[in-house]
């Protein structure tokens, strides 16, 4: 019997015998109540549930089968029996959540929460962005093959907002859904005028006890803070800048990214990196009310300090760097090595790495932690690994999509 053909059992099962409760129940006379009715009908459900042969699988038995499951399907879209195991019921759900491994140590993303966690140590990753000119929308996909025309497996999707001295990128989990009130929304790319600074906003607190950055976009009813599924306070994680062009001078971009949420100590071979398991679900008295007015100001010094700092201050933040490319006297134009993954020149492709003050100066690493670069007419791909997570990089070389007035 395939695993398919089990879950539609399932499903049957557990619909003829609500129905069946449900129809015998209300038969024997109309109550007075509707409440009534609905607590029956609920009950008659939770009956059914319990008295299911796939509900009531003794736990060792039921544990086995789901890690037999888990181990057999590795890829995309295979591994959709995986999420359709954890939907069958609480149970089920549960057991699950404790098999599946976090990103770090599988290397498989499987939950939307694992959109959130360290990708895995010394494996990079391999997605890539499609970029919408005509909607200013950007979706983020799990694996390219230049020999098939499939998408791949979904993950994140952002789209641009101009203002008149800031441009945001929305980053949700819905390429159909992509607001800031949404319960898809996961966090934000902000940049300020010239393109040349960016904060990337979390919309949930990677570790405890951090500050929230108030949001003047939260809408207010009664004095009080009405927020999404996720928290709507900001939460910076971390802050990208671009070297200034003053001169004018024809060559690479140089960027740098300090990572708010990341200790630089992340990158040792035992290093750990905050490792979210689920998301928060939102709290509305765990989060200030906004005042009704706020002044221009202070929302500029906020964006400049990048207040609620994640961090201790003994703790050094991770700091990345772009890696210098090389000029190529042949080719007459800057090359770095991305092992076959960019195809197009563009002054938007980098390769990020660890970078760390030394007594004797700046020492970089060799190990790139995020690739991003042009392989198509509006395709570029994006390779991550630890210590920092897909939201982290998508927002990252989001940044390298802005027009930047002071760096070209």
């Amino acid at each position: 019997m395939s695993f398919k053909n089990i879950i539609q059992d399932m499903r049957d099962e557990f619909g003829s015998r609500s129905r069946k409760g449900f129809d015998g129940r209300f038969g024997h006379g109309l109550r007075s109540r509707s409440h009534r009715v609905t607590e029956d009908s609920s009950v008659t459900v939770l009956d059914a549930l319990k008295q299911s042969c796939w509900a009531n699988m003794p736990p060792e038995l039921l544990r086995d089968v789901l890690i037999r499951i888990e181990e057999s399907e590795c890829a995309w879209p295979s591994r959709k029996n995986v999420i359709a195991c954890a939907g069958v019921c609480r149970s089920w759900r549960e057991i699950m959540k404790e098999i599946v491994r976090n990103l770090e140590v599988s290397g498989n993303v499987t939950f939307p929460i694992s959109l959130k966690q360290p990708g895995p140590r010394n494996t990079l990753i391999n997605c890539f962005i499609k970029r919408n000119r005509g909607t200013h929308t950007y979706h983020l996909y799990l694996n390219l093959s230049q020999a098939s025309n499939d998408d791949g497996k979904f993950l994140l999707a952002a789209r641009r907002f101009r203002r008149p001295t800031y441009t945001d990128y929305i980053i949700s989990l819905n390429a159909d859904d992509i607001f800031k009130g949404s319960n898809n929304y996961i966090g934000k790319l902000r940049s300020n005028f010239f393109g040349t600074k960016f904060v990337i906003y979390d919309a949930q607190p990677p570790n405890a006890g951090v500050k929230v950055t108030k949001s003047h976009s939260s809408r207010l009813v009664g004095m009080r803070q009405v927020s999404p599924r996720v928290p709507a306070g900001n939460y910076p994680v971390a802050h990208v800048s671009y070297e200034l062009n003053v001169l004018g001078s024809r060559g690479p971009r140089r960027m740098q990214c300090i990572m708010d949420a990341v200790p630089a100590s992340a990158t040792d071979p035992e290093g750990v990196a905050p490792t979210p398991t689920e998301f928060l679900p939102g709290n509305l008295d765990s989060f200030p009310s906004l005042p009704f007015f706020r002044s221009k100001s202070s929302r500029v010094d906020s964006f400049r300090s990048g207040s609620g700092s994640l961090l201790t201050q003994k703790e050094e933040k991770l700091v990345l760097k772009n890696k210098t490319p090389r000029w190529h006297d042949q080719l007459q134009c800057w090359c770095l090595n991305f092992n076959g993954r960019v195809t197009v020149a563009s002054v938007k492709n980098f390769q990020l790495v660890a970078s760390f003050e030394t007594g004797t100066g700046v020492q970089e690493q060799e190990n790139v932690i995020l690739q991003f670069g042009k392989v198509g007419k509006d395709v570029f791909t994006m390779d991550y690994q630890y210590p920092i997570s897909a939201f982290q990089a998508f927002a990252i070389c989001l940044s390298s999509f802005d027009t930047k007035i002071a760096c070209e």
